[in-house]
């Protein structure tokens, strides 16, 4: 009698591994090194997962991938590549109210098309200003108007080809700026604008108005990244790069809120180590009464008690994750918190009755964790030391023992709560302050911009493996049980890393 066939589509129960409901049903907690997911059926290539993600209620992302505001690894430039890729950077706010505005300025100003806010001088400024403005936004190509501001006569433009070879950086700009200007009309069309830029062959275009006004200005610059970043997080209204920033709840962080919407904010974390506090409880509360419209994440938090407060004080996002970081001792000092993949699992299961997108915050150190973190339930996952060590961190590069190194540091380590990160683990008061984190050093990674693309195209063959072509189908998959967990001992642990050789080198790219 011959044997049956198969059936694939019979829905019988697991006989591999174990549903996640069963899996984190026990006491013990997990972190990511606990545990593999078993692979599914493959059917189509790695090119066609989809990526498409919520980090908060309203806001979409094409890449799962967002920069921590730590103050060694987000400010303005890792907060642009971010976006660029598809993902999100988080200012960090241990700084002066006006350094973090600033920062979020220049992530908006950096804009896929018309550009509405571009820096413009008087015709009595000198190159060196234009020197200044080129060092700190890193762009030239600066508009001269009567009053040195938009909305006023437009008299000439400076660029690169008008400054670089002329010696006295003191020269007045009206002896060297451009006034035979090609412009566009106001009311002329992206399309339209770009098609005159192509034609006239400069790297500027101003729009004026009826009155020789500049209302806007596109640069070629700006087309290219058009071009090149096809997955860029923008707002849907205007087109520029979504920016977030992180905000703690003491009354003066009310003045800093407002002066990050002023910026044209997107985003805003409450950022604190322990996230169910009363404090932070009032200040989504009053968020949302006076900034209806902007986005809030709220926490950390580890446990589902956690999550149901601040889901029922307004928050549209969660970050979880408490001690996990590779440079992070809460849990050390504290003996508080929770292991990671537990923690993401609980939460996430919880958030995503009421539609709050879940990030895992803490504990990635390779393609792998990500994939976890996002098989759990995360909607996204927050980087730190994964991307302290790139171009577009803050700080400098340095060598130890012939290793190109950069600084990196928790914000719960006494040196970042000597700048001001204390009242992140309220205790900006106290005079013997206990430490949360360490100061350390990461090798260089080279550039978010080869970087991302790296780790992104390492979860489409992760979700490729798991038979999965999307987030959304992978976390149904784990709500219905389909996605399979099997526990790892140590020995299969050692077993499923490198092992056996004399040496060996890994490479990001």
């Amino acid at each position: 009698m011959p044997s049956p066939t198969p059936n694939a589509s019979s829905d019988f129960p697991l006989l591999d591994g174990m549903s996640a409901r069963r899996f984190f049903e026990q006491s013990t907690g997990y972190t990511y090194d606990d545990f593999i997911l078993l692979p599914g059926h493959i059917d189509f290539s790695a090119d066609e997962v989809n990526l498409d993600t919520q980090i908060s209620r309203r806001i979409k992302l094409k890449t799962p991938l967002v920069s921590s505001p730590m103050d060694t690894v987000t400010e303005a430039d890792m907060a642009i590549s971010m976006a660029l890729q598809g993902g999100m950077g988080i200012i960090h706010y241990n700084n002066s109210i006006e350094e973090q505005q600033d920062e979020v300025s220049k992530v908006k100003r950096f804009k896929n098309g018309f550009i509405t806010s571009p820096l413009t001088l008087r015709p009595d400024h000198t190159i060196g200003d234009i020197d200044d403005i080129k060092k700190k936004f890193n762009f030239s190509g600066v508009p001269i108007t009567e009053s040195g501001k938009m909305g006023s006569k437009l008299l000439g433009i400076v660029t690169n080809r008008d400054i670089d070879f002329v010696q006295d950086r003191h020269l007045r700009l009206s002896e060297v700026m451009t006034t035979e200007l090609i412009v566009g009309k106001e009311g002329c069309t992206l399309e339209e604008a770009n098609q005159i830029l192509r034609e006239s062959k400069r790297g500027k275009l101003p729009i004026v108005n009826q009155k020789g006004e500049i209302v806007a200005l596109i640069s070629r610059n700006d087309l290219k990244k058009n071009r090149d970043f096809p997955l860029a997080s923008k707002d849907p209204v205007n087109k520029r790069l979504l920016a977030g920033a992180a905000i703690g709840t003491r009354p003066e962080d009310r003045d800093r809120l407002d002066a990050l919407v002023e910026a044209g904010l997107d985003l805003i974390v409450l950022d604190s180590s322990q996230g169910d506090s009363v404090y932070q409880i009032q200040m989504i509360e009053y968020i949302k009464h006076k900034y209806s419209d902007l986005e809030v994440i709220g926490g950390n938090i580890v446990t589902q008690d956690q999550a149901r407060n601040l889901i029922q004080a307004g928050v549209d996002g969660l970050r979880t994750g408490m001690g996990v970081g590779s440079i992070c001792t809460t849990q050390e000092v504290m003996a508080c918190g929770r292991p990671q993949a537990t923690a993401v699992y609980k939460t996430a299961l919880y958030a995503q009755q009421f539609g709050v997108p879940v990030i895992a915050d803490g504990g990635i150190s390779t393609i792998g964790h990500i994939i976890k973190a996002l098989s759990l339930g995360a909607s996204c996952v927050m980087m730190g030391s994964m991307l302290a060590g790139t171009e577009e961190a803050p700080g400098e590069y340095f060598y130890q023992d012939g290793v190109r190194l950069k600084k990196y540091r928790g914000m719960g380590s006494l040196e970042a709560m000597k700048k001001g990160s204390a009242k992140r683990y309220f205790s900006e008061g106290d005079k013997i302050r206990v430490a949360q984190g360490v100061s350390g050093a990461v090798v260089d990674k080279g550039s978010i911009q080869r970087f991302l693309p790296y780790l992104v195209q390492g979860i489409k063959h992760g979700l490729q493996d798991l038979g999965t072509r999307s987030l959304t189908s992978l976390h149904s998959n784990l709500y219905t049980g389909r996605l399979a967990f099997e526990m790892r001992t140590h020995a299969a642990q050692v077993e499923g890393g490198v092992h056996g050789l004399h040496s060996y080198e890994k490479s990001f790219v």
